[in-house]
């Protein structure tokens, strides 16, 4: 039979135990959260040159931090499954490009920073407050391409002197290319251009094309 005094040492051992179990727990790592827009394969450059500049900043992936990737594949409904699950996981930012990608970001992790490689005038599709001061929390790089419009449609206009009625091909599912599209319609009607609208969804957000349109 077990003694009282080995019974009360023995006892006294087991509270220790999960004390040491959660000393041996390695800490968490800073996570980041990587929105690819396509699939791996294409994006395997741009994830490398990532990789390597982290780790020139002494950011080891595996070491000092955890990188969660995941792809949408081409669908933008995927952008907002894969933004809420880095909600649920709590990382520490989320990497992505794209306007699309951006916005869903944004809607699903309100408190997470949110960098994004290249965006289309994110002031205009309420990503940020102002390219100087944009608040919140999302930044990085803008692409000003509906501040282009007009003078893109007078260039045009200049190479081909018959030019009176222009066809826009758009991708509705893309907010960029919906803001540009806009821009397009003012700057044709103050050139005197009659607008012929064509709609296509892709599967991944693309700009905008225009052409002069077909006589018929």
């Amino acid at each position: 039979m077990m003694k009282r005094r080995d019974f009360i040492t023995l006892l006294g051992g087991a509270a220790a135990w999960p004390l040491a179990a959660r000393a041996q727990r390695p800490a968490k790592l800073p996570t980041i959260g990587y929105l690819g827009s396509s699939t791996a394969s294409p994006q395997n450059q741009w994830v490398a040159a990532f990789v390597q500049r982290l780790h020139e900043l002494g950011w080891v992936e595996g070491r000092t931090i955890a990188i969660e990737y995941r792809w949408a594949e081409g669908r933008t409904e995927r952008f907002h499954e894969i933004a809420a699950e880095f909600a649920r996981l709590k990382v520490d930012i989320i990497i992505t490009s794209g306007t699309a990608p951006v916005q869903a970001a944004k809607q699903a992790a309100t408190n997470v920073p949110i960098v994004f490689a290249v965006a289309s005038d994110p002031v205009g599709n309420n990503l940020v407050a102002s390219l100087a001061h944009p608040g919140g929390n999302v930044t990085g790089l803008s692409i000003q391409q509906t501040d282009l419009a007009a003078k893109k449609l007078e260039l045009l206009r200049e190479a081909v002197s018959s030019f009176r009625q222009l066809a826009i091909l758009a991708n509705v599912a893309s907010p960029a290319s919906v803001l540009e599209k806009d821009e397009v319609e003012a700057a044709a009607r103050t050139l005197s251009l009659n607008v012929e609208r064509r709609r296509k969804r892709w599967a991944s957000p693309c700009p905008i094309a225009c052409s002069p349109a077909p006589t018929r």
